[in-house]
């Protein structure tokens, strides 16, 4: 299981990727500056996402 922290980060990455997709896919011209910025975003998402799901709580 994945503790509850890291649940959340995954869960903001997440969101973060959605948005960014939103705003790449937009169908009305955008500044290049505001494009730019959400493909940070999707990539900064993607690795907050993947790396979130490689923690697991184990009981000892």
């Amino acid at each position: 299981p994945t503790p509850k922290f890291f649940k959340k980060i995954r869960n903001i990455g997440l969101m973060l990727t959605a948005i960014s997709g939103v705003i790449a896919t937009a169908p009305i011209s955008l500044p290049a500056v505001l494009v730019t910025v959400a493909g940070y975003l999707a990539v900064a998402g993607g690795i907050a996402s993947a790396i979130s799901q490689t923690a697991v709580y184990r009981d000892n």
